[in-house]
């Protein structure tokens, strides 16, 4: 019978899953990789770009900032397709190499393998020590180690929770809630303290669930996967049948898997993967490196578990990237072009006129006629702009009823205006009017609208 990673825990809720520690050198690669996205992840609430956090996703006040440029909810657009290129990505990215984004990437196989599994290891021992403390009775030892734990992976917690609420109301008011009396915070203190304890039980309890239940990218994989998407899988071809070791020696006509079960031991998900392709698989490569360390004590070829396609298993073909994978690549490259061209033309200053509602236009004397219009400027800078406001067509006048000249950081102003033009001219019933926004000499912004008149000669 295979040795099993999974705990009985009878009327503890669930079964817990004691993976035995990995290595090798897919993990060292893992590890390095973690390194580097956690170091991302904590800094960039905290980083400034033009005076602006590196990123904040603020729901609460509509502002989004990415890499120094401020989306207001005018942009919303840009945002939505900047996660239908997200969304797109990760299919394109699935469709070639599998589920890899779950086990080298995702900020939950992140911190669940490589920083609380890490602890675990560290305080309480491999799975076998694990899996006895749990089981065992509770002794001064059981007890330090677990309070000891559970103490470090609330401290954990808690610097996540901080970082989560820095994205989402920005470091500067999370140092403001930290540093000013709790009474002048008291819902981001009480959020502070939700988010840690919404951490710590996903981390503590909830773990791999969180993979195998929770997210639906997994049950996508039956849609995305196709024969020729590298995933991490066994090869049964060279691997069956199966046969242990006996006195130095493997069974007559026996495949090359002694049938250990340490690919078993290691996964984090508890599944075998000898078993096939299974949406509980986060190609976390544990297994790849246990199995390769078994091959070589052996004297058998590595990767008897590694990345390979359905095609390469059944019938040896070479890898080569399919059709599908090209023409999804081709949306996405187009997708990404479409946004990066609306980036390029988005303007810092957003400007919009309108007509007066219920006007047509009026007579000024013999030889003018005016139409009344409304605008709105808005700030998408965080700094203040003094700017003038004139029409493009030099032989035009603007009468203003109210009037700003100053664009406050992050806000908007309104301008309520006549425009005159001279009847002369005016050659036709509706024409476009033309304003521009003129900082420092610069041209930021321009707005086009329609004016009307009754062109001279026609009645």
């Amino acid at each position: 019978m295979l040795p099993k990673n999974k705990s009985e825990n009878k009327g503890r809720g669930r079964n817990f899953i004691y993976p035995k520690k990995p290595s090798g050198k897919l993990y060292t690669y893992r590890k390095w990789v973690s390194y580097v996205l956690l170091l991302f992840l904590f800094s960039c609430p905290f980083l400034k770009l033009n005076d602006e956090q590196l990123v904040l996703l603020n729901f609460i006040e509509r502002k989004f900032v990415f890499f120094g440029l401020i989306f207001t909810p005018q942009d919303f657009y840009l945002f939505a397709l900047a996660m239908l290129i997200f969304i797109m990505f990760i299919v394109c990215f699935t469709v070639v190499l599998g589920r890899l984004w779950c086990g080298w990437a995702c900020p939950q196989t992140i911190f669940m393998e490589m920083v609380f599994r890490r602890i675990e290891y560290w305080i309480e021992g491999d799975a076998n020590k694990q899996k006895k403390l749990d089981e065992g009775a509770w002794n001064a030892e059981k007890i330090a180690k677990k309070g000891s734990k559970h103490f470090i992976f609330l401290v954990i917690s808690f610097a996540i929770a901080n970082t989560f609420l820095a994205y989402m109301i920005s470091s500067d008011v999370l140092l403001k809630i930290i540093t000013e009396p709790v009474s002048v915070h008291i819902s981001g203190f009480i959020s502070i303290w939700l988010f840690t304890l919404i951490f710590y039980g996903v981390f503590t309890y909830v773990r791999e669930v969180v993979c195998t239940v929770i997210c639906p990218y997994g049950r996508l994989q039956g849609v995305l996967l196709d024969n020729q998407s590298l995933v991490v899988a066994y090869d049964f071809t060279r691997g069956e049948p199966r046969g242990r070791i006996q006195k130095q020696e493997v069974a007559l006509n026996a495949g090359d898997c002694v049938d250990c079960g340490l690919c078993v031991q290691v996964c984090p998900t508890g599944i075998d993967i000898r078993e096939g392709t299974q949406l509980e698989c986060v190609n976390c490569t544990a297994c790849i490196d246990s199995c390769n360390e078994v091959m070589l004590k052996i004297n058998k070829p590595k990767n008897l578990i590694g990345f390979f396609n359905q095609d390469f298993i059944n019938e040896r073909k070479p890898y080569k990237i399919g059709l599908k994978s090209y023409g999804y690549a081709a949306v996405l490259f187009v997708v990404l072009m479409v946004f990066s061209s609306l980036i390029y033309k988005r303007e810092d200053i957003e400007t919009t006129v309108l007509r007066a509602s219920g006007t047509l236009y009026q007579s000024r004397g013999a030889d003018r006629t005016s139409n009344l219009y409304n605008a709105e400027l808005i700030n998408k800078t965080n700094k203040t702009v003094k700017f003038t406001f004139r029409s493009k067509d030099k032989g035009d006048e603007i009468n203003f009823i109210q009037k700003a000249d100053v664009l406050p950081k992050e806000g908007s102003a309104h301008l309520t205006f006549f425009l005159i033009r001279k009847n002369k001219s005016i050659k036709k019933y509706k024409t476009d009017a033309i304003f521009e926004i003129v900082v420092n000499g610069e041209v930021l912004s321009t707005a086009t609208t329609s004016f009307f008149a009754q062109p001279e000669g026609i009645e």
